[in-house]
């Protein structure tokens, strides 16, 4: 294999050249992809009409809230429409089914949901009508109960309940039947017991059962009843990517029985143990409001005035400063922030996650204020009542001002400036607010890793208060909250990365990755470009034979080339989502990528060969070269099955999942930062 790493300095400078175009390319789109930028703007916050899917006899509309990546339905037969996993801000469904000429007769709650307020007790309400649970839900509200495999008579069809514990005890899905079928149910209403690409992750309820106990009945729930379905049912489930309550969610809105089975990682495990330790592997910490939410569902959360008015200006005094007894949000941009803000506001943008943010920094109980201009401060206060959170007050920064109260300000600093002050060791302390995972796999110096969730707690044992500080995030949101968490730490001279690394990269500016898995070293020398190993035809075949499992082999051909033939334990990844998850940037083994003639391989690799220290080979010659000089004699034939979803796992499966013709996705989503 060393003969093999020597060939990689022989690469010719077209196709480095190409890598490099490539990399400027994709660095939008793919080294900086996450669910932060994915939910800014004006539209994320709006419950939104995804799509309906209509059978005979049966439509089911399904609705989409990004901020939360919250979907929930309408399932409508005859007119009877029954309401699943709705939102706490119930308007949008009282409108659609007033449209359309439907009578909203019931609700279903999968589970008892944690990170958001469910709009079971709003229906009750407005319309007085049934919700429909589990028995063992634990619900203090009157209910009606549902026993597994119940059936419901529905308008002209028939609904099917399965008890489906795992992510929670309580945990139900909906087995959808047309009227020509009595027999094949059409579609699954899973909750969060199975998400497309995922699963619910088990560790939310707090100690009351163990997580590794949820884990094996999520096992059992699989194999006994949801693997028992026919490949065809349309999976439809209560998150998508996005959400923390699971781990690597797909962005698809839905997926089929099928396409799970064969391309959900955790799915890919057969042994209990073995399916239990991947899901309980890697799970990010559960924000605190959580808890909470999950409380509230269960007691019924008392219903909302939506159309009270404003909570009252405070007292425009120091009492607002203080931060053991209020905690301030500005929900501002980034911008206006840092030119004045409250003292110990923390800037938590309206064009973002404001729900699962504030449910992330904002402790429980907190006297809460807002700070924003007037519409900004309504939808805020709307918003705020998803997560349960009560607002003490609003107030506008020019009320402050104008009262003579002091403000803070914040002097940001560009991408070429800093990369200047770092090359002259002027640079101030660099903290990168991200979570460990994104800061392995990219990063823009010799930084600090702090993730937000856990800075204020951190910088005050590790960082020095009078020290400048400069935080860094992918798109600055993050970034810019951490102004306002160090500052209620004490610290005086905080700045924020301009853009953050998106910046940073459009700059031209290098990135540096750690020399070791999780430690963090000196930065290698900004000239230095590592390039990938050439592997030739022989020398691969050989590693199939005799070190299966002991690499990571990645196809980047069209799905349908892919389905054609394949390399034995190969796994078709699109190339940008190839370069754009982390996942790819560690592993115990060397990572060997492959295409039709070694040209897309080459620049795909060179471009992963900057982001990480991991041993990267690409097949000189593509497969064109392996068919002729390792003589295989015929392709590995794929078997058709259902489309799949393009989805990494966080934890790859013992053995290869099948192959899967599949269509060109856009990149996976990640994780919202949380």
């Amino acid at each position: 294999m060393q003969r093999y790493r020597g060939l990689a300095h022989q690469v010719n400078a077209g196709i480095l050249a190409a890598g490099l175009l490539l990399a400027g390319q994709t660095a939008r789109a793919a080294a900086i992809q996450d669910a932060e930028a994915a939910a800014h703007g004006d539209t994320a916050a709006v419950q939104t009409e995804v799509k309906r899917y209509e059978f005979p006899g049966v439509r089911i509309v399904q609705f989409n809230l990004s901020v939360l990546s919250h979907y929930s339905y309408l399932v409508v037969s005859g007119r009877d429409a029954l309401v699943v996993d709705p939102s706490r801000d119930i308007q949008v469904y009282l409108d659609t089914a007033k449209r359309e000429g439907w009578t909203i007769a019931g609700v279903f709650l999968t589970h008892s949901h944690a990170d958001f307020v469910a709009g079971h007790s709003e229906f009750t309400k407005a319309l007085g009508c049934p919700i429909y649970q589990n028995r063992e839900s634990g619900a203090k509200y009157p209910i009606t109960v549902l026993s597994d495999r119940q059936t419901l008579p529905w308008g002209e069809v028939t609904l099917q309940f399965l008890a489906t514990p795992g992510h929670t005890p309580d945990g139900m899905c909906a087995l959808v039947f047309d009227k020509a079928d009595k027999a094949q149910p059409r579609a699954i209403l899973t909750g969060d017991t199975l998400f497309v690409g995922s699963i619910g992750r088990p560790d939310l309820l707090g100690g009351t059962m163990s997580a590794a106990t949820l884990a094996g009945m999520g096992y059992d729930t699989w194999k006994n009843k949801l693997a028992k379905l026919d490949d065809s049912v349309i999976v439809l489930p209560a998150h998508g990517a996005g959400s923390l309550c699971g781990a690597h969610l797909s962005d698809e809105p839905a997926s089929t029985i099928g396409a799970e089975r064969a391309t959900n990682p955790y799915l890919q495990h057969t042994g209990r143990n073995d399916f239990i330790t991947a899901v309980l592997e890697g799970l990010p910490e559960a924000p605190q409001y959580f808890a909470h939410n999950a409380r509230m569902n269960r007691e019924g959360p008392p219903p909302v005035a939506w159309s009270a008015p404003l909570p009252p200006v405070p007292a425009l005094d120091q009492t607002l400063t203080d931060a053991s007894a209020v905690y301030v949000v500005d929900l501002r941009d980034a911008k206006r922030f840092a030119a004045g803000h409250i003292p110990n506001a923390v800037n938590i943008g309206l064009r973002g996650r404001l729900e699962t943010w504030v449910g992330i920094l904002v402790p429980w109980g907190s006297r809460l204020v807002l700070c924003g201009g007037g519409e900004e401060l309504k939808e805020a206060v709307y918003r705020m009542h998803r997560v349960g959170y009560a607002v003490a007050g609003t107030v506008g920064i020019d009320a402050w001002v104008a009262a003579g109260q002091p403000v803070l300000s914040n002097v940001a600093i560009r991408p070429q400036a800093l990369h200047q002050r770092m090359q002259d060791g002027t640079a101030p302390i660099i903290v990168d607010v991200r979570l460990p995972s994104e800061w392995m796999g990219l990063r823009i110096g010799n930084v600090v890793n702090l993730p937000l969730n856990l800075l204020g707690d951190l910088a005050a044992m590790k960082l020095d208060s009078r020290e400048p500080v400069v935080t860094v995030c992918n798109s600055a949101y993050r970034s810019s909250m951490g102004i306002g968490v160090l500052e209620r730490k004490g610290f005086t001279k905080v700045a924020s990365l301009v853009g953050g690394s998106e910046a940073w990269i459009e700059a031209g500016l290098p990135v540096i990755q750690p020399a070791a898995r999780g430690g963090a070293t000196a930065a290698q020398p900004a000239r230095v470009v590592n390039l990938p190993a050439r592997i030739d035809a022989a020398a691969l075949k050989r590693m199939i034979v005799d070190l299966p499992g002991a690499f990571d082999l990645v196809d980047i051909r069209p799905s349908g080339q892919f389905a054609d033939y394949q390399l034995p334990g190969a796994r078709n990844v699109a190339l940008a989502d190839l370069i754009a998850d982390p996942a790819f940037l560690t592993g115990a083994g060397p990572l060997v990528i492959v295409d039709r003639d070694g040209s897309l391989a080459m620049a795909a690799g060179g471009i992963l060969s900057q982001k990480t220290e991991r041993q990267v080979n690409v097949l000189f010659g593509g497969l064109d070269a392996y068919w002729r000089d390792a003589e295989m004699g015929g392709p590995v034939k794929a078997v058709p099955l259902a489309p799949a979803v393009s989805a990494t796992p966080a934890v790859r499966p013992s053995a290869p999942a099948p192959a899967v013709p599949q269509a060109p996705q856009a990149p996976k989503k990640k994780s919202a930062g949380c």
